[in-house]
């Protein structure tokens, strides 16, 4: 499946508009083999302090949110998890505030990264165009 991994905040700036399209792009895509993959993380700004419990109950009652909400972790430095230096690696881009994306295809393959500053909806065709591969390939295996 599709992935769009994003740290998360929720005492950002961006946290209203990006929970909401985030949400709106799991509602829409999400039964076509793609997932918003969330990740709280408190180095930017200290913008994520309350515990793992309060920040999923914050999401998913202020926003609705539907997707995976993962544990607190550091995203960038020396301490960032193996995923998140998987895809700096990858990507040659490191995260240096909340809401930065990273589009990651079936095979885990990074295809791109956004920083905080890229709307979801000005990233969502790159979003839709990877799903509707997938949706074309299991409709030529049938």
């Amino acid at each position: 499946q599709v992935s769009l991994v994003v740290n998360v905040a929720s005492e950002c700036g961006y946290t209203e508009s990006h929970y909401k399209a985030l949400q709106q792009l799991q509602r829409d895509l999400g039964p076509y083999h793609f997932n918003v993959l969330a990740f709280p993380c408190n180095q930017f700004g200290q913008q994520e302090p309350d515990t793992n419990k309060e920040i999923e109950s914050f999401a998913r009652k202020t926003y609705g949110a539907s997707f995976p909400m993962f544990s607190k972790v550091a995203v960038s430095g020396a301490g960032a998890i193996p995923a998140y230096k998987y895809l700096i690696d990858s990507t040659g881009e490191e995260p240096t505030w909340n809401f930065w994306k990273y589009l990651v295809d079936p095979s885990g393959k990074v295809v791109k990264a956004w920083d905080s500053t890229v709307s979801v909806e000005e990233i969502r065709p790159h979003v839709t165009e990877l799903v509707r591969k997938i949706i074309l390939k299991k409709k030529d295996e049938l």
